[in-house]
């Protein structure tokens, strides 16, 4: 595969160094390497296959060199400054931010599930939310099927999904509560707000704000980004989205109705196991499933407890995890990198 000049925008971030780590995993083909963040982090000094490079400032000339892609998640409000700077030069944005998920003109794309819509990219290509990729990744070969009528969606969310900041906040409180001490939430359900609440022997059943709706904008997400990476833009879905206590992983309840029968639940559970970088664990009888501490620190999506949902016609339940900062954000990202420079190498 032919070597691409990268830029790694939002480096110092949690997303931005496990970029680099994934990257260097899959040994991807780089030739020139550029970290870029904001004026705070710049000066940064970070490893990357040996080699020292320092974190240079994200400025509107930054892209005047010639780099061919670019994995950016430094936040909705840059990306929605610099993102469109860096496809005017060329340059091929990979966007981890919520910006341009919803945009008609940006391809929301998870590798397994719709890599074609990569091909009609102008530029910008949206990384989906945390969330929805687990989700996808077992719903495409269902609904290839069995042709998803309805999806109810119920989320476990770890506190990496508020970033360094929400670990802190679990780690503090916990420390807190250990020593008898009294401490202040500060971080969730949102930083922005003006309350928070302890999420410490805790859930809340908030991410992100309420909308009109009194839906979560973290609910919404998953619903707007099912329907467009299914290319259907009128599936039945909901969400509720919770925090909890977890440092890494997110946990996913998933009710499915279909239009078409399903003789044989063990016919869904060999098509999930299947399924591109999914598997299956699924052995109730020595209660074996999905954990999101064993989900940590990889790239799968792990799917289980798979069984008939006895009060409709044709439905199952799933319980789904996936490491929401690798195969939710990084990983994710690089995927669609490597798809992007086979290309170029064509």
């Amino acid at each position: 595969m032919k070597k691409v000049n990268l830029a790694v925008v939002g480096a110092t971030g949690m997303v931005g160094r496990t970029f680099l780590k994934v990257l260097k995993e899959k040994n991807f083909p780089i030739d020139n390497l550029y970290l870029m963040a904001s004026k705070r982090s710049a000066g940064t000094k970070l490893e990357y296959d040996g080699k020292e490079y320092i974190v240079e400032e994200l400025t509107e000339h930054s892209f005047d060199k010639p780099i061919d892609i670019a994995l950016f998640s430094a936040g909705g409000s840059t990306s929605e400054k610099f993102a469109p700077i860096a496809a005017a030069h060329g340059v091929i944005v990979v966007d981890n931010s919520a910006q341009w998920r919803q945009h008609p003109d940006v391809p929301l794309v998870v590798p397994e599930v719709n890599p074609e819509d990569i091909s009609w990219n102008h530029g910008i290509i949206a990384n989906p939310n945390c969330s929805t990729i687990q989700a996808v990744a077992v719903l495409k070969p269902l609904d290839d099927k069995y042709k998803i009528k309805r999806v109810v969606y119920s989320t476990y969310q770890a506190v990496s999904g508020a970033g360094k900041d929400g670990i802190d906040e679990l780690l503090n409180e916990c420390e807190a509560y250990s020593q008898g001490k009294e401490y202040t939430p500060k971080i969730l359900p949102s930083a922005s707000l003006p309350k928070h609440y302890p999420i410490a022997f805790n859930l809340i059943p908030q991410i992100d704000v309420f909308r009109d709706n009194d839906y979560t904008k973290e609910e919404m997400k998953m619903i707007w980004e099912t329907r467009k990476i299914l290319h259907d833009p009128d599936l039945k879905v909901t969400a509720t989205t919770v925090r909890v206590p977890v440092f890494s992983s997110h946990s996913e309840s998933i009710n499915v109705e279909f239009e078409k029968p399903i003789d044989d639940i063990e016919d869904v559970k060999k098509l999930l196991a299947a399924a591109p970088d999914v598997v299956l664990v699924d052995d109730p009888a020595n209660n074996k499933y999905p954990l999101a501490i064993d989900a940590a620190g990889t790239d799968e999506v792990y799917v289980g407890r798979i069984r008939r949902d006895e009060s409709v016609e044709n439905g199952i339940n799933l319980w789904v995890v996936a490491d929401n900062i690798r195969k939710g954000a990084a990983t994710n990202a690089v995927q669609i990198a490597e798809i992007l420079a086979e290309a170029m190498d064509k």
